[in-house]
């Protein structure tokens, strides 16, 4: 389904939008390129970010943190990342994905190995800072650079991979997590959690070096495109650009002043609060479920991830494929409310709770890629970066919020129910942003 072509170079199919073999071979060997890569990239991302859910664990007893206090340095990530974010798009643009997606995994993986040297609640605080002063950029980049390869009509299923990511990094600490921490436990005089930080962070720095050489900054360098393949692909973006030229913002400038802007953003708030509810607590909701040993915590804890990754990719897929997004979204994020609001009734079944919270995960995964495919009909050119940036920033800056607001009604209430609240509470109120403020026409 690739968005209409105005040139009769091609086959007559491109003009009637249909998807003819030519473009499905071409797209096929993009995606083969890079996306296999980034995924790689983006799981190790995000895993590095959220492993402190279960390191929380043992590292809360060893260092005497209390719930309010790591959720201190849970939200220290994202005051860096938020500060940095935009600055870090913008550099992209101007430098390049090359140079760019290097120097952030670069940094991270050397911040992520120095938490083994974490000794005290300051010392966590300021590498969690500095974990996201480095990381910033890096998936408002994926985004963008995305947008150099594919048209938007295509990156719904693409997008789904990256966020089909988020589940595997879930299933991937699940794994690794728990038996590292258990295993790993006084070997060498370390804890369990610092060997974890440790060995799950190497990966970005070697991953950072191959970016140098795998990576190429716009499809008109990429040696491994005919000169056919190149023309084609910009003949479909170029459609694109037309298409946004009418009814979007292709100036920073008019980006910042376009309210879809700032629309998107509290939709994305919203999304990510949810998110981030299952990336930092669902190791101790799981806990709560009755489960108290760290290695069956982390092994069950795969099952929501699972799901969600299966699902993510499904339901992307059929976004794509029916060209609608608006009611999509909405039902994922409508769904994901009830199973949390569900579980505030306490099943006195595990099967029940962790029923629910798949479902919860399969929901909340599946509305990004979905959502990630409207805002770039809204903007092109500089407009593009300046705005998936202010747009992921803001978004984003749910992380400065809801892990802190969520460690204090914890620390208060000793319950989880009235932050689940509050968080279907938000994604009831971003489904009703995305189909009030967001034209049917738009979203396709």
């Amino acid at each position: 389904m690739s968005a209409p072509i105005p040139t009769s170079a091609f086959a007559p199919g491109d003009a009637l939008g249909v998807d003819d073999p030519q473009s499905q071979s071409l797209y096929r060997r993009i995606s083969l390129r890079i996306v296999p890569f980034l995924f790689i990239c983006y799981i190790v991302s995000i895993l590095d970010r959220s492993n402190i859910g279960f390191a929380q664990l043992q590292m809360k007893q060893d260092l005497g943190i209390t719930d309010a206090m790591y959720s201190l340095g849970a939200v220290l990530f994202f005051v860096g990342y938020v500060a940095f974010e935009v600055p870090s798009n913008l550099l992209l643009r101007r430098f390049g994905a090359r140079r760019t997606f290097a120097r952030i995994m670069l940094l991270w993986g050397a911040i992520s190995v120095a938490m083994i040297t974490v000794a005290s609640a300051r010392q966590f605080y300021v590498l969690r800072f500095l974990l996201g002063v480095f990381e910033a950029g890096f998936f408002p980049g994926v985004v963008l650079y995305l947008t150099f390869w594919f048209p938007s009509k295509r990156r719904a299923a693409v997008l789904s991979v990256f966020y089909a990511g988020v589940a595997v990094a879930g299933m991937v600490g699940g794994l690794l997590s728990g038996s590292i921490m258990r295993g790993m436990d006084g070997v060498m005089g370390l804890h369990g959690w610092q060997w974890m930080f440790a060995l799950e962070g190497a990966p970005a720095v070697l991953l950072g070096v191959m970016a140098w050489f795998w990576l190429v900054d716009q499809p008109e360098r990429a040696s491994w495109l005919s000169t056919a393949d190149k023309e084609r692909l910009a003949a479909d973006l170029a459609a694109e650009r037309q298409r946004a030229s009418v009814h979007g913002s292709h100036s920073l400038g008019a980006a910042l002043r376009n309210p879809h802007t700032y629309l998107f953003s509290f939709i994305y708030f919203s999304l990510t609060s949810a998110l981030l509810l299952l990336l930092f607590w669902m190791p101790l909701m799981i806990r709560e479920f009755g489960i108290k040993d760290v290695v069956h915590i982390s092994l069950l804890s795969i099952i929501p991830n699972a799901i969600g990754a299966v699902g993510v990719i499904l339901i992307a897929r059929h976004s794509d494929r029916k060209g609608e997004r608006r009611w999509h979204f909405a039902s994922c994020v409508a769904v994901a409310a009830l199973a949390l609001l569900l579980m505030t009734v306490h099943f006195n079944s595990l099967a029940v709770m962790l029923g629910l919270l798949s479902l919860a995960a399969l929901a909340i995964f599946s509305a990004h890629p979905v959502f990630w495919a409207v805002p770039s009909t809204y903007f092109s050119g500089t407009g593009a970066a300046g705005a998936i940036a202010l747009i992921s920033s803001i978004g984003v800056s749910s992380g400065m919020i809801s892990p802190w607001v969520i460690g204090q009604i914890r620390t208060l209430t000793g319950s989880m129910d009235y932050a689940l609240y509050l968080i279907a509470a938000l994604l009831v109120a971003c489904a009703g942003a995305m189909l009030a403020g967001v034209k049917p026409a738009m979203s396709r």
